[in-house]
């Protein structure tokens, strides 16, 4: 029962966490401030690289001194970023909140999932994984709503009242229960190590979900505002359409229901498959409505996968370092999107269309990286049924 608390806190604290209220404005703010665009750019480039860099060692630390621990950490800096940024005006201060931002994320990425799935019973894990999520899209929602109301006083406004929130969640990961495992043995990073690599097959089927995660983030945050400019939607339409995307995205809580019906690497294939489709929309449509429809299904579907793509990574974890292992299998998802957003945002530049045609390339890539590694899982299973 102690453990099950540890669920419904971390509900509570990713809800929180989505109470970005200057999300909406973030570029602007950012500008207000004295920041050009080719310096965000820049330091979102060196917050890639930092991630990637701080990732292994916070899943193997998370490993050796407790999830929680690790999470109270990463919580508080989370939030010490938040006031980094209110505070910024130049180049220098965004930077410093950008690395506070990095350090953080690397720290929560991997051992928050290590946690609830902890916490858990395993055959619960899918549809607690999709609560988690959806329980972040409802905050972000949630803020989206409140910030027209926040913006009328002041842009700044938006990011002093984004400390609250996340200073509330920092308190909050103090009343978690650990859940660390007693290892028989002092774990050793590089056998660590060695027992991710030996996970072929589920670091095939990371990097597919990184190239059809980041061909849903690419859509959904930045190219679908130049479509609906295309399709002649009228921007003032846009905030509505925000909003809905992020109400669909709530579909992930529903994903394991849909699994149980069609078991999960058939899900995935399914879902990859209507987001192929709309992406072939995309390119050559530019009516107002295919394109609103084929970009709620493309949001719908990559929230629905997800918690599908948590669990069987979790569950091919037999070892006690699992916030190790995920942030292994994390590595490998941030160089994939990393790569793919640089070539879309090198076809965007072209136009609009190429971008979709390049979406729906990176699709493929993703449809033959999971039949890859369906045949890897059947192969093991054969291998297990004969030895058994």
């Amino acid at each position: 029962m102690n453990r099950k608390v540890n669920v419904y806190l971390m509900y509570i604290i990713v809800f929180l966490q989505g109470f970005v209220f200057y999300g909406p404005i973030a570029t602007v703010y950012r500008q207000n401030r004295n920041l050009s665009l080719s310096n965000m750019f820049l330091i979102e480039s060196i917050s890639w690289v930092l991630m990637i860099i701080f990732e292994i060692p916070w899943g193997w630390a998370a490993d050796k001194i407790g999830y929680k621990k690790s999470l109270v950490i990463s919580n508080f800096i989370y939030f010490i970023s938040k006031i980094v940024f209110y505070k910024a005006y130049s180049f220098e201060m965004f930077l410093l909140e950008r690395i506070l931002l990095s350090v953080s994320l690397a720290g929560i990425s991997g051992c928050d999932v290590a946690l609830i799935y902890s916490s858990v019973k395993q055959e619960e894990s899918e549809k607690v994984f999709g609560r988690y999520n959806a329980f972040s899209t409802s905050g972000y929602l949630i803020a989206s709503s409140i910030f027209s109301i926040l913006v009328k006083y002041s842009i700044d406004s938006t990011a002093f009242w984004t400390i609250i929130p996340y200073g509330v969640a920092a308190v909050l990961t103090l009343f978690i229960k650990d859940v660390r495992v007693q290892h028989e043995e002092k774990l050793k990073f590089k056998q660590s190590l060695l027992t991710a690599f030996e996970s072929k097959s589920i670091i095939i089927l990371v990097i597919s979900f990184a190239f059809i995660s980041e061909v849903v983030q690419v859509i959904s945050v930045f190219l679908n505002q130049s479509q609906y400019l295309r399709s002649g939607i009228n921007i003032k339409y846009f905030g509505i359409l925000a909003v809905v995307m992020q109400i669909v995205r709530l579909s992930s809580i529903k994903a394991y229901k849909l699994s149980v019906r069609l078991g999960k690497n058939g899900t995935i294939q399914i879902l990859y498959a209507i987001i192929s489709i709309c992406c072939i929309t995309l390119v050559f449509s530019s009516n107002a409505i295919l394109t609103i429809l084929s970009i709620i299904f493309i949001c719908g579907c990559g929230a629905m996968i997800s918690p599908i793509v948590l669990d069987i990574e979790n569950k091919s974890i037999k070892t006690t370092d699992r916030a190790t292992l995920l942030s292994v299998f994390a590595i490998f998802g941030d160089l994939t999107s990393a790569g793919v957003n640089v070539i879309i945002g090198k076809t965007a530049d072209i136009s609009t269309t190429s971008a979709f045609i390049t979406c729906t390339a990176m699709c493929v890539c993703a449809y033959a990286l999971l039949f890859v590694y369906k045949k890897k899982e059947s192969q093991k299973i054969n291998v297990e049924g004969q030895v058994n």
